[in-house]
This record gives structure tokens, C-alpha cells and sequence, in this order.
């Protein structure tokens, strides 16, 4: 679809069509004496929220009693949906969109601006309230700056300026990777370009000149602060991107929402470009929809990672195989440099040992880690840290380089006995149906690894047969392989498709039956059928290929008996 195609599209959308390519809703969450945690309004106000839904936003936008967060408190959470909704308006822009950004189908997410101040004139003593961003899509640093716009405007002026805003949102184009978007809201304006799969990860995306044209520009839409998220755990970082990887049980305990959304979200942004396809959230209380389902001790935990901050938690979840407990977020200065390459002290939990859990920041861990830590970069990190000019943006980024490059160099043996599974090209005949891929058999891979593994391009040491042979039993590997080979039949069938627009149908049809003939035809209407309906991406422009295609057509036509031409080419 090109940028003419979509602009057409859009100006036949109605009313709060385009606030809903970004939002769901904007809550508006209160404390009531008598109901406690309560919805006080949602806009626009004729969006439906489930009994369910609205309890779960009730509880999850405000932080436990015990955290005893004044002021301002910003975190994330991600609850389940009633009813599964259409991953976009505009299915074919989800081609070029990064896996980690689609648009969550099953879950959606909030972003949370808590404020909690001193107020003798209220009863309670307190003015407690949340304004709740709701979205399916996973753009976590953006839409926190949204909310960082709207939310106080919305204390200080009340709602009209939560009506204005959601109109402003209203005017936005939709979310289209790789075209920068300029978004009004509240008087000023927005410089947003969502990425493509295209773009190299770890790029800027606007220029410096772009930059300085705009005072509101995001260069990233959905990256988090991983010094802010895994300072207290730093010397275990590639023991946390195993058990992402995975797909283990984590949960994060820690004083405030703020601090476990922030772990959470680092956690799950750890095996980028792979998508975490786990269930995980980022904040989890004991009034979840969810709870007894991921509490019960009779079944082992689920493969998920909950952030949770009530000391409930802490006896019910002992039996977890893996604990994360951290600080408040900027309570203390990051782990020190040298301790980053000491010895291992993360703890491999006794059965005995559950009910006296230590209560320090650290890893509390059954599971035994397949790779050796990284002394180069660990070293590379230290260096960073004492330099006395690095701030925490560039030791997050250096961090996040790590991870890429782990995770590239894990993705990359896949990729190439994936590729091995193909077709050969000079084997898609046009007149026969599309060859069928080669299925993945994971012993025939594993052989693979020995000879062409991770170890040609990372500088980690250890069991990375091991580590495959884990993570090819995972959610995390099936919901991979599931997408990869839909892309690579996609691939297949593209190739078909215009192997079949470019062969002479004229000559073919020499000598052929009328049985033969008809087929054909039906053939060519299917196959223009596809193409309109947008559901495969073609090697060449589809209008060349529906050229091509409608031409052919034609010329049968000409073959055909004229009775017959009447009741198949009648359209």
C-alpha cells in the first residue's frame, strides 16, 4: 500500500477512528471512601471496558498501600483482554513493523501518572488520583511522555483539557513505520517516525538537523532505561537474558511500581530483536484477574514475568525458581564498578533456604546458567563507569549493544539453517502449485551449531548447544518459527506469483482442452483476487503484477469459446 492509498484510507475514517490507532481510552482513576479504587470518568465516553477490564485498570493504577509513593509515580502495567481485536486498520503496514512494536492483539497496555499530595481539605487527608493511558501498542518511553504532557494539565485544569487533548489525538495520522509523523497535542507539536524492520537497530533516526527543528522529537518510541531497570543486578545480566530467552519464571519484588515496571520492561527488551512472546507484567497485585492463575502452587509457575511490590508476594511466590528483588528506583548509586567482575554472588536457592529468603537486591536463582559471563564487556562497562563523563543514556546504551549483539549472534545459526529450508527458486515452476518449505527438525539443526554456532561471532563462552536445545522448547521459539515460516511461504508464494505474471500464456494454451482452459482462468481471477486483497507481499509492484495478470486474461479471451467467455469474464 503506498502513502496515497493510506490518505485515501484515512479520510474515510469516522469520527475517533484515529485516536484509536494510538489509544484505546484515557482513564481517569479516583479514590472513593466508600469503593475505594474507582473509574471517574473515560474518554471518549463511549468506549467499552469490560466489568473485568475496568477492575483490573481500578487496582493496577494505583501503587499498594504499603509503597507509600507521595508525589508523582509514573510505571506501566499490561492486562489481558476480554475479547481478542484486529492487530491494525491497515494490515499490510504490519510487514514493515518491527515484531516488538505490533500492535498487541490479546493485552493492553497502560501507562500510569499516579500523583498522591497532601490535602486537608478532602477527608482521606490525601488527593490520590491517576490518569491512565491505554493502548494496545507497546511504545513504552513515548507514550509516558504523553502522559507526562496530559496529566498534569488534566490536575491543574480539570477535564476539558483531557476532552481537548483526546481531540488533538483525534487529528493524529495513523502509526505508518518509516514516515515521520507530526502530532499536535496541546499546543505544541510532536516529531515521531515509528521504525521499520529495515532500520538498523541502534540508530539514530532523526537527524541533528531534524532534531533542532523540533523541541518534541523521539528518536525511539519504545526504549527503556536499562541502567534505571537493571542497576542492582548488573553482574547477572546475561544470566537474566538466558532466562528471558527461555522463557523461565521471574518474578520482580520491589518497593514501588515504578521500580518493578522498570526491571520488567528491561527484562523483556533484553532479547530485542526476538520478541517476548511469554506473557509478562510489568506491575501484578493481589486483585489481578490473574492471580490465583499464576499463584497456585499446584502446578509448576508459569512462564511468565510479574513485577510485584505487596510483601504478600513474598511468601506466595517462595516457591518461584527465579526472584529479582531491587531497590526504588535512584535510592542508591549503581552496583560499584568493581564488584562487576567479581565472583558469581548470585544465590542458587536450598529448598530449605525458601522461607528465609534474603531480602537484599539480587538474583535468587534454581537455575544454572549455560554461559560464562562476559568478562571483556563487563570490563568495557567498568571503564565506562569511572571515566567520570558517562552518563547513565550511554551506559544504557552500551548495555543494550550487548544485548543485540548476544541475541544476533544466538538468531543468526536459526536464520541460516531456516534459509536451508527454502526452495530453490529455479524449482517454483509457474504451472505447478508453490513448492512447500523443508520442516524444522531441531537434532538436524543442533548438528549445525557445532560447526557454524554462535561462537564465530560473540565472545561468549559456554553451553550454547545447551541454551538451543532449552529455547527450542519454549513459547519464545514457537511463536518465532511460526512467524518466520508464515513470512517464508509468503516469500514462496510471492515468487510464484510473479514467475506466473511473466510466462506466456498464449503458447501454453496451444493444444489444451477446454477443461484446461477454464482452469486457468479460474486460476488468473483467484490470483487477482490475492492481489487485491492485499494479502501477499510481492517482489514487484502489485500493480505490475495485476498488469500483467489482467492482460493474460484477456488474451485467453480470446481462446475461449464465446459461451463460455460470457459466464467467466463476465466481471
Amino acid at each position: 500500500m503506498d502513502l496515497g492509498e493510506i490518505s485515501s484510507m484515512e479520510e474515510q475514517l469516522k469520527p475517533w477512528d484515529n485516536f484509536a490507532e494510538w489509544l484505546h481510552c484515557v482513564c481517569v482513576v479516583t479514590f472513593d471512601l466508600e469503593l475505594g479504587q474507582a473509574l471517574e470518568c473515560i474518554y471518549p465516553h463511549h468506549t467499552e471496558l469490560s466489568e473485568t477490564e475496568r477492575a483490573n485498570i481500578c487496582y493496577l493504577s494505583f501503587p499498594d498501600s504499603n509503597s507509600g509513593c507521595m508525589g508523582d509515580t509514573e510505571y506501566s502495567f499490561r492486562i489481558r483482554k476480554s475479547k481478542m481485536t484486529d492487530s491494525n486498520k491497515f494490515p499490510d503496514l504490519d510487514k514493515d513493523c518491527p515484531v516488538t512494536l505490533l500492535k498487541d492483539t490479546t493485552h493492553y497496555y497502560g501507562y500510569v501518572f499516579f500523583r498522591q499530595v497532601r490535602d486537608k481539605a478532602l477527608r482521606r487527608g490525601y488527593f490520590q488520583k491517576s490518569v491512565v493511558l491505554l493502548s494496545s501498542l507497546p511504545y513504552f518511553k513515548f507514550f509516558k511522555d504523553i502522559a507526562d504532557i496530559i496529566a498534569p494539565e488534566y490536575f491543574d485544569n480539570g477535564e476539558p483539557c483531557l476532552e481537548a487533548a483526546c481531540h488533538d489525538i483525534d487529528r493524529w495520522p495513523s502509526p505508518i513505520p518509516g514516515k515521520a509523523l507530526s502530532l499536535p497535542l496541546m499546543g505544541m507539536v510532536l516529531s515521531v517516525r515509528i521504525p521499520t524492520k529495515q532500520d538498523k537497530p541502534g540508530t539514530t533516526i532523526f537527524s541533528e538537523k531534524e532534531n533542532n527543528a523540533q523541541p518534541f522529537t523521539y528518536s525511539s518510541i519504545s526504549e527503556v532505561d536499562l541502567m534505571l531497570g537493571l542497576g542492582d543486578v548488573l553482574p547477572h545480566i546475561h544470566l537474566l537474558w538466558e532466562l528471558v530467552l527461555v522463557g523461565q519464571p521471574i518474578v520482580v519484588m520491589g518497593p514501588s511500581p515504578s521500580a518493578c515496571a522498570a526491571t520488567v520492561l528491561s527484562l523483556v527488551s533484553s532479547i530485542h530483536p526476538l520478541r517476548y512472546h511469554c506473557d509478562y507484567r510489568p506491575y501484578f497485585t493481589i486483585h489481578d484477574s490473574e492471580f490465583r492463575e499464576y499463584t497456585t502452587r499446584t502446578q509448576a509457575p508459569p512462564p511468565v514475568i510479574i513485577g510485584v511490590t505487596n510483601p504478600f508476594f513474598a511468601k506466595t511466590l517462595q516457591h518461584w525458581p527465579n526472584i529479582i528483588r531491587v531497590d526504588d528506583l535512584g535510592s542508591k548509586p549503581p552496583i560499584p564498578n568493581n564488584s562487576l567482575l567479581s565472583v558469581d554472588s548470585t544465590r542458587f536457592r536450598k529448598t530449605s533456604k525458601l522461607k528465609t529468603l534474603d531480602p537484599k537486591p539480587g538474583v535468587y536463582t534454581k537455575y544454572k546458567p549455560l554461559l560464562k559471563k562476559d568478562k571483556v564487556f563487563f570490563k568495557a562497562l567498568a571503564k565506562e563507569m569511572t571515566c567520570g563523563k558517562s552518563t547513565r543514556k550511554q551506559q544504557s546504551a552500551m548495555i543494550r549493544r550487548n544485548f543485540l549483539e548476544l541475541t544476533q549472534s544466538f538468531i543468526i545459526p536459526l536464520e541460516r539453517y531456516l534459509a536451508s529450508l527454502m526452495p530453490l527458486q529455479k524449482n517454483i515452476s509457474p504451472l505447478k502449485a508453490p513448492p512447500t518449505l523443508k520442516p524444522f527438525r531441531p537434532e538436524d539443526f543442533i548438528q549445525t551449531v557445532e560447526s557454524n554456532g554462535p561462537q564465530l561471532t560473540s565472545g561468549t563462552k559456554g553451553d550454547w548447544i545447551g541454551l538451543y536445545k532449552r529455547f527450542l522448547l519454549s513459547a519464545n521459539f514457537d511463536r518465532w518459527l511460526h512467524r518466520r515460516r508464515a513470512e517464508m511461504e509468503a516469500k514462496v508464494a510471492s515468487l510464484h506469483l510473479t514467475a506466473f505474471s511473466e510466462t506466456d500464456l498464449i503458447v501454453w494454451s496451444k493444444g489444451k482442452s477446454e477443461v484446461e482452459l477454464v482452469d486457468m482462468v479460474l486460476r488468473l481471477q483467484d490470483k487477482l483476487r490475492l492481489i487485491s486483497s492485499k494479502r501477499i507481499d510481492l517482489s514487484l509492484s502489485s500493480s505490475v503484477v495485476e498488469g500483467r495478470l489482467q492482460q493474460k486474461l484477456q488474451q485467453l479471451k480470446q481462446v475461449l469459446p464465446s459461451d463460455l467467455t460470457g459466464i467467466l469474464l463476465n466481471d
